[in-house]
């Protein structure tokens, strides 16, 4: 059932691309998520792909609440952090991690570590002294 999870995940960002929901980009669609090479077999839990996409589903409220906070009230201070990568990430679920965190826009990754760590460039709102 994993599979299929990865295969949805790969037509999304096809028509997130594409912006055509015709029937032969559909096809080429399936074509070219079901011809795209796999990857090393890695046990996910379902559990962790509908956490996930639950989190995907809270994170549009709080972009557009952060969009509004950012416009009513300038963020006038900026820095970088590392994050670290949850444990036992596959590939497929570490892409949504990078999603989630680059689609509020007070936040964007700008490289993934190898080594587990994402690098997280941030604007905050600080007081004047």
């Amino acid at each position: 059932m994993i599979g299929h999870l990865n295969l949805i995940l790969r037509l999304t960002i096809w028509f997130l691309l594409t912006s055509d929901l015709s029937w032969a980009n559909i096809i080429i669609g399936v074509s070219v998520a079901l011809l795209l090479p796999g990857r090393q077999k890695v046990p996910e839990a379902l559990r962790d792909w509908l956490r996930v996409l639950g989190e995907v589903i809270v994170a549009i409220p709080q972009a557009y609440i952060e969009a509004f906070e950012i416009i009513l009230r300038p963020h006038n201070h900026e820095d970088v952090i590392m994050e670290r990568v949850k444990p036992q990430r596959t590939p497929g679920l570490i892409f949504l991690d990078i999603f989630l965190i680059t689609f509020t826009p007070k936040t964007i990754v700008l490289k993934y570590h190898e080594q587990g760590l994402y690098e997280v460039h941030r604007v905050i709102r600080r007081r004047k002294a």
